[in-house]
């Protein structure tokens, strides 16, 4: 999936602003300005369409998992990935959003996607695992619109 769907998707998750999102992507050290997210919000086929880079995808990722959760003084920082895929995005959403296996099997289901808890561990791999499992951009998008969801029916 392209960064900038994934940045739309988590915006709209998390009711964001574009000054919410500079906000989150500073937690790691990051910068940006809202304007910079305005190109990055945009569509692909609309005019004006920037390509979000990868990094700084994983930056947000990453602030998003300080703004969740917290950040920890002694732990070391948080990696910054040059090269994301849609693995990556799904683990650090798991951390950022406190999920366990279940979680998204639960989430998957109620998005009429059919996935066993094998599958979602193969997932989370390592890529030279030999049970390593490649996420797919449909699984990714379901998994997506169904954490909106989650969010936004969770709180009332």
């Amino acid at each position: 999936m392209l960064s900038n769907d994934i940045l739309r998707s988590l915006r709209y998750t998390l009711k964001a602003n574009n000054n919410d999102m500079v906000r989150i992507l500073a937690l790691s050290d990051m910068e940006s300005t809202s304007a910079g997210f305005d190109t990055w919000m945009t569509k692909e086929d609309e005019e004006g369409f920037v390509r979000c880079p990868d990094i700084i995808l994983s930056g947000f990722l990453n602030g998003l998992i300080y703004d969740k959760r917290g950040k920890d003084p002694e732990a070391p920082e948080l990696a910054l990935e040059r090269r994301v895929n849609n693995n990556t995005v799904l683990k650090k959403l798991r951390i950022a959003f406190s999920l366990k296996t279940d979680d998204i099997v639960a989430i998957m289901t109620e998005q009429k996607y059919r996935v066993s808890v094998p599958e979602v561990t193969a997932m989370m791999r390592a890529p030279d695992h030999k049970n390593y499992r490649e996420c797919g951009d449909q699984f990714l998008r379901n998994f997506l619109r169904g954490l909106t969801h989650r969010v936004h029916h969770s709180k009332g």
